[in-house]
Protein backbone atom coordinates (compact mmCIF):
# COMPACT_ATOMS: atom_id res chain seq x y z
CA UNK A 1 0.00 0.00 0.00
CA UNK A 2 2.67 2.55 0.84
CA UNK A 3 4.46 1.56 -1.77
CA UNK A 4 1.72 2.33 -4.41
CA UNK A 5 1.04 5.79 -2.65
CA UNK A 6 4.85 6.47 -3.26
CA UNK A 7 4.54 5.55 -6.88
CA UNK A 8 1.74 7.72 -7.26
CA UNK A 9 3.47 10.52 -5.73
CA UNK A 10 5.95 10.27 -8.00
CA UNK A 11 3.64 9.65 -10.63
CA UNK A 12 2.20 13.01 -10.03
CA UNK A 13 5.24 14.87 -9.56
CA UNK A 14 6.73 14.00 -12.69
CA UNK A 15 2.91 15.19 -14.43
CA UNK A 16 3.53 18.39 -12.85
CA UNK A 17 7.27 18.26 -14.56
CA UNK A 18 5.64 17.91 -17.28
CA UNK A 19 2.97 20.30 -17.81
CA UNK A 20 5.16 22.73 -16.12
CA UNK A 21 7.61 22.38 -18.80
CA UNK A 22 4.90 22.32 -21.56
CA UNK A 23 3.32 25.92 -20.34
CA UNK A 24 7.41 27.13 -20.44
CA UNK A 25 7.47 25.99 -24.40
CA UNK A 26 4.47 28.42 -24.71
CA UNK A 27 6.35 31.18 -22.83
CA UNK A 28 9.30 31.14 -24.80
CA UNK A 29 7.17 30.66 -28.27
CA UNK A 30 5.21 33.91 -26.77
CA UNK A 31 9.16 35.51 -26.22
CA UNK A 32 10.20 34.73 -29.92
CA UNK A 33 6.83 35.84 -31.21
CA UNK A 34 7.54 38.81 -29.42
CA UNK A 35 11.15 39.35 -30.73
CA UNK A 36 10.21 38.69 -34.35
CA UNK A 37 7.36 41.13 -34.11
CA UNK A 38 9.86 44.10 -32.90
CA UNK A 39 11.99 43.45 -35.74
CA UNK A 40 9.55 44.00 -38.09
CA UNK A 41 9.20 47.81 -36.81
CA UNK A 42 12.70 47.76 -37.90
CA UNK A 43 12.24 46.36 -41.36
CA UNK A 44 9.14 44.92 -42.21
CA UNK A 45 9.93 42.02 -44.54
CA UNK A 46 14.10 41.45 -43.31
CA UNK A 47 12.42 39.44 -40.31
CA UNK A 48 9.73 37.62 -42.74
CA UNK A 49 12.64 36.95 -45.23
CA UNK A 50 14.60 35.32 -42.32
CA UNK A 51 12.33 33.32 -40.48
CA UNK A 52 10.94 32.03 -43.99
CA UNK A 53 14.72 31.27 -45.10
CA UNK A 54 15.82 29.36 -41.77
CA UNK A 55 12.46 27.26 -42.24
CA UNK A 56 12.65 26.08 -45.68
CA UNK A 57 16.15 25.67 -45.35
CA UNK A 58 15.26 23.09 -42.20
CA UNK A 59 17.80 24.95 -39.63
CA UNK A 60 14.62 25.86 -37.57
CA UNK A 61 11.28 24.58 -37.08
CA UNK A 62 9.19 27.56 -36.37
CA UNK A 63 5.76 27.16 -38.19
CA UNK A 64 3.57 25.71 -35.44
CA UNK A 65 0.46 27.10 -37.17
CA UNK A 66 -0.65 24.96 -40.20
CA UNK A 67 -2.70 27.49 -41.27
CA UNK A 68 0.89 29.91 -41.97
CA UNK A 69 3.01 27.25 -43.07
CA UNK A 70 3.27 29.00 -46.74
CA UNK A 71 5.97 30.80 -44.16
CA UNK A 72 8.17 28.17 -44.64
CA UNK A 73 7.74 27.14 -49.05
CA UNK A 74 9.53 28.85 -51.73
CA UNK A 75 7.62 30.94 -53.30
CA UNK A 76 6.79 32.97 -50.08
CA UNK A 77 11.18 32.84 -49.65
CA UNK A 78 12.17 33.99 -53.48
CA UNK A 79 9.38 36.98 -52.93
CA UNK A 80 10.29 38.15 -48.98
CA UNK A 81 13.63 37.94 -50.49
CA UNK A 82 13.07 40.76 -53.49
CA UNK A 83 11.19 42.58 -50.87
CA UNK A 84 13.72 42.47 -48.45
CA UNK A 85 16.29 43.72 -50.69
CA UNK A 86 13.93 46.82 -52.39
CA UNK A 87 12.73 47.96 -49.04
CA UNK A 88 16.25 48.21 -47.86
CA UNK A 89 17.59 50.52 -50.82
CA UNK A 90 14.45 52.60 -50.71
CA UNK A 91 15.29 53.41 -47.80
CA UNK A 92 18.54 55.03 -49.04
CA UNK A 93 16.65 57.37 -51.66
CA UNK A 94 15.42 60.48 -50.17
CA UNK A 95 11.54 61.30 -50.15
CA UNK A 96 10.84 57.76 -50.71
CA UNK A 97 12.15 57.14 -46.93
CA UNK A 98 9.90 59.33 -45.80
CA UNK A 99 6.81 57.51 -48.09
CA UNK A 100 7.70 54.53 -47.35
CA UNK A 101 7.02 55.27 -43.81
CA UNK A 102 3.53 56.01 -44.10
CA UNK A 103 3.16 52.62 -44.77
CA UNK A 104 5.42 50.68 -42.52
CA UNK A 105 3.31 51.24 -39.53
CA UNK A 106 0.64 49.26 -41.11
CA UNK A 107 2.67 46.99 -43.02
CA UNK A 108 4.64 46.07 -39.32
CA UNK A 109 1.39 45.47 -38.00
CA UNK A 110 0.23 42.98 -39.80
CA UNK A 111 3.93 41.48 -40.54
CA UNK A 112 4.16 41.28 -36.60
CA UNK A 113 1.16 39.70 -36.20
CA UNK A 114 2.12 36.85 -38.52
CA UNK A 115 5.29 36.31 -37.30
CA UNK A 116 4.11 35.99 -33.49
CA UNK A 117 0.86 33.73 -35.11
CA UNK A 118 3.32 31.45 -36.35
CA UNK A 119 5.29 30.24 -33.03
CA UNK A 120 1.76 29.26 -31.84
CA UNK A 121 -1.12 26.19 -32.59
CA UNK A 122 -4.68 26.54 -33.15
CA UNK A 123 -5.96 29.82 -33.22
CA UNK A 124 -9.36 29.61 -33.65
CA UNK A 125 -11.08 31.82 -30.91
CA UNK A 126 -11.08 35.60 -30.91
CA UNK A 127 -9.72 35.82 -27.63
CA UNK A 128 -6.60 33.97 -29.12
CA UNK A 129 -5.97 35.96 -32.10
CA UNK A 130 -6.60 39.27 -30.19
CA UNK A 131 -3.62 38.48 -28.10
CA UNK A 132 -1.50 37.86 -31.42
CA UNK A 133 -3.02 41.64 -32.38
CA UNK A 134 -2.15 43.19 -29.06
CA UNK A 135 1.24 41.77 -28.61
CA UNK A 136 2.85 40.94 -32.42
CA UNK A 137 0.88 43.62 -34.38
CA UNK A 138 1.00 46.47 -31.13
CA UNK A 139 4.88 45.45 -30.65
CA UNK A 140 5.31 45.81 -33.94
CA UNK A 141 3.85 49.21 -34.50
CA UNK A 142 5.01 50.91 -31.64
CA UNK A 143 9.05 50.46 -33.03
CA UNK A 144 7.94 51.14 -36.59
CA UNK A 145 6.35 54.89 -35.43
CA UNK A 146 9.26 55.83 -33.13
CA UNK A 147 11.64 55.21 -36.14
CA UNK A 148 9.30 57.14 -38.16
CA UNK A 149 9.30 59.60 -36.05
CA UNK A 150 13.39 59.61 -35.84
CA UNK A 151 13.56 59.61 -39.61
CA UNK A 152 11.17 62.99 -39.40
CA UNK A 153 13.29 64.71 -36.56
CA UNK A 154 16.52 63.72 -38.91
CA UNK A 155 15.81 65.08 -41.96
CA UNK A 156 14.34 68.48 -39.61
CA UNK A 157 17.98 68.69 -37.58
CA UNK A 158 20.36 67.19 -40.66
CA UNK A 159 18.50 68.40 -43.70
CA UNK A 160 18.07 64.73 -44.48
CA UNK A 161 21.72 64.07 -44.40
CA UNK A 162 21.47 61.96 -40.83
CA UNK A 163 18.80 59.59 -42.52
CA UNK A 164 21.24 57.12 -44.23
CA UNK A 165 22.37 56.44 -40.30
CA UNK A 166 18.76 55.82 -39.22
CA UNK A 167 18.14 53.52 -42.36
CA UNK A 168 21.18 51.49 -41.29
CA UNK A 169 20.58 51.11 -37.75
CA UNK A 170 17.09 49.94 -38.62
CA UNK A 171 18.71 47.72 -40.90
CA UNK A 172 20.86 45.95 -38.47
CA UNK A 173 18.34 46.57 -35.74
CA UNK A 174 15.90 44.40 -37.84
CA UNK A 175 19.01 41.71 -38.28
CA UNK A 176 19.84 41.47 -34.90
CA UNK A 177 16.85 41.49 -33.27
CA UNK A 178 15.71 38.56 -35.58
CA UNK A 179 18.97 36.54 -34.78
CA UNK A 180 18.10 36.71 -31.28
CA UNK A 181 14.86 35.92 -30.95
CA UNK A 182 15.49 32.92 -32.68
CA UNK A 183 18.71 32.00 -30.88
CA UNK A 184 17.65 33.37 -27.54
CA UNK A 185 14.33 34.54 -27.04
CA UNK A 186 14.67 35.37 -23.39
CA UNK A 187 17.39 37.58 -24.28
CA UNK A 188 15.44 38.87 -26.94
CA UNK A 189 12.04 39.75 -24.51
CA UNK A 190 14.16 41.45 -22.41
CA UNK A 191 15.62 43.53 -25.26
CA UNK A 192 12.38 44.20 -26.40
CA UNK A 193 11.27 45.78 -23.21
CA UNK A 194 14.23 48.04 -22.97
CA UNK A 195 12.98 48.96 -26.55
CA UNK A 196 9.81 49.88 -25.81
CA UNK A 197 10.79 51.97 -22.78
CA UNK A 198 12.94 54.20 -25.12
CA UNK A 199 10.24 54.08 -27.81
CA UNK A 200 7.30 55.64 -25.10
CA UNK A 201 10.29 57.61 -23.55
CA UNK A 202 12.36 59.02 -26.33
CA UNK A 203 10.22 58.73 -28.97
CA UNK A 204 7.93 61.15 -27.20
CA UNK A 205 10.58 63.84 -27.02
CA UNK A 206 11.32 63.21 -30.45
CA UNK A 207 7.61 64.25 -31.67
CA UNK A 208 7.22 66.96 -29.21
CA UNK A 209 10.02 68.10 -30.11
CA UNK A 210 9.39 68.26 -34.04
CA UNK A 211 5.63 69.56 -33.17
CA UNK A 212 7.26 72.49 -31.38
CA UNK A 213 9.89 73.09 -34.07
Amino acid sequence: MDTTIIKLKRALTMLEFVQQFSEWRYVLSAFIGIGLAAATGFRVFLPMFFVSLASYMGWIDVIHNNSLSWMAELPTLITTGVATVVEILAYYIPYIDHLLDTLSVPLATIAGSVLFASQFAGLESFPQWALVLIAGGGTAAAVSSAFAGTRVASTATTGGIGNPVVSTTETAGAAVMTGVSLIAPVIAFILVIVLLYFVFRIGRKIWRKTRSG
